[in-house]
């Protein structure tokens, strides 16, 4: 095993518990909190240097970002 994929996997764990148990549950805190295990399995595509999971995991990052935000905004507007 090299050091990134060992890196992404610690990263993954950590963001997984993070999202998990997020302290001040607000929106924006959950949406920051998962970006973190995003950012871990970006690291073990990495160690295995697949270029379309890399492509792929970019493309649905951002449409899911995209999503995500478009939904608190309908969520706090109807509050």
């Amino acid at each position: 095993m090299n050091t990134t994929f060992i890196l992404g996997l610690a990263i993954l764990l950590i963001g997984v518990f993070s999202v998990a148990f997020v302290r001040p549950k607000t929106y924006i805190a959950r949406l920051i909190n998962l970006e973190i295990p995003g950012w871990g399995l970006l690291l073990v595509m990495l160690a295995y240097d697949e270029a379309l999971a890399l492509m792929t995991f970019i493309a649905v990052t951002a449409i899911s970002t995209f999503v995500i935000v478009r939904l608190m905004e309908w969520r706090d507007a109807s509050c």
